[in-house]
């Protein structure tokens, strides 16, 4: 297993791991915080919870994603195949231990959102009404040439229920997996923006951050977020936010 970010060097919260199983290949994981597991692509049986995964990749759908409570010891186990699987993880803190189970791809929320070149699909793996402590994830598909995260939009400040505070992790994939996409990042002390590539991973402590993929390449990316309670309230950056409401 590969160690992606580590809480108190990466990141405040946030912990992610990739494992890369070979077939009959078993994973052993029981932690302290709450973890989500999303199968990438292959199928790993689970003890105790049964089959997930299915998908040769994040582009062919909405894939399986285990969730398990702080202390809960999971084995997965690679069958037809190799797996990939990345473990999201956030300490439980006030929030209250969610039941360990599988989520599928009927469980999610799946919308369409934005219009025209920051049109794109977002699936909602763990929402804030599902049942879970404090993690908050799921996966966004941009299509070959566009935006996400636009209007560019923040959570850096605790000012319920104007914003919530959350900080946020991303997780690239492309389709063909040689194409890029740009992040930027900016607040009012200064800004970035950076090459994206298949497998990278973003780090969004604080700022707007929207991304955008190269004409030619499906960009998708994981995003996990853990903060002050288990709300989604972005705030809109008044720049552009016409975008949206104009």
């Amino acid at each position: 297993m590969k160690t992606l970010l580590t809480p108190g060097k990466d990141t405040e919260l946030i912990g992610l791991d990739l494992a890369d199983l070979a077939e009959g290949e078993t994973l052993e994981l029981n932690r302290d915080e709450e973890v989500a597991a999303v199968v990438l692509s292959g199928v790993v049986d689970v003890d105790g919870l049964g089959t997930a995964g299915g998908r040769s990749g994040v582009f062919d759908g909405p894939g399986h994603t285990v969730y398990a409570p702080p202390n809960t010891a999971l084995t997965f186990r690679a069958t037809g195949g190799p797996a990939q699987l990345v473990i999201a993880s956030a300490p439980l803190g006030d929030g209250r231990p969610g039941t360990a189970r599988i989520i599928g791809p009927d469980d999610q929320q799946v919308d369409e959102r934005g219009d025209g070149n920051w049109s794109r699909t977002v699936r909602t793996i763990l929402g804030p009404g599902d049942d879970a402590g404090r993690l908050l994830l799921g996966e966004t598909i941009n299509p070959p040439g566009n935006w996400s995260s636009y209007p560019p939009h923040k959570h850096d400040t605790h000012e319920p229920p104007r914003e919530v505070r959350l900080e946020e992790v991303y997780l690239f994939k492309l389709d063909p997996a040689n194409g890029f996409g740009v992040q930027i990042r900016y607040d009012g002390e200064g800004e970035e923006c950076f090459t994206v590539r298949d497998g990278d991973v973003a780090t969004i402590p604080a700022g707007y951050h929207p991304v955008v993929a190269a004409p030619g390449y499906s960009l998708c990316y994981l995003w996990v977020m853990a903060g002050e309670g288990r709300q989604m309230i972005p705030y809109l950056d008044p720049e552009h936010a016409w975008v949206q409401n104009g």
